[in-house]
């Protein structure tokens, strides 16, 4: 499994697997009933703590992503794609309403926000 952990990243170390796990599944690249890596192999492997291994597939197992079994490891689960979809709309609310906040202050209307958005998703598109 290719994780990739940046030390310039403002997400602890634990997120970014986190994240990293998560996309791999939603895109499919993990599927139902595959094995990931022991904590302890993918602690060594990326040379961190096995706490924040841990931390990382106990939070995914709480959100729903993998399911843990003592004595076998962690496996993907079948994913609600209809949750998920709704957890990814809720967060991007949530920074929406910071997006508003920032720009409200700074004097950025409406127009000139759909604007950029628009520019940046093509762009991203691309």
């Amino acid at each position: 499994m290719d994780i990739i952990i940046s030390n310039n990243s403002d997400s602890p170390i634990y997120v970014q697997i986190m994240d990293q796990i998560k996309a791999m599944i939603v895109s499919g690249e993990l599927k139902e009933g595959d094995a990931l890596p022991s904590m302890r192999l993918l602690a060594k492997e990326l040379r961190i703590s096995i706490i924040t291994t841990k931390r990382a597939y106990e939070d995914l197992e709480r959100e729903g992503y993998i399911e843990s079994y003592t004595g076998k490891g962690s496996f993907v689960k079948a994913i609600n794609h209809e949750r998920v979809r709704e957890a990814a709309i809720c967060e991007i609310e949530e920074l929406l309403e910071e997006i508003m906040d920032k720009a409200r202050m700074a004097g950025i209307t409406m127009t000139e926000l759909e604007e950029r958005m628009r520019l940046l998703y093509e762009e991203k598109e691309q």
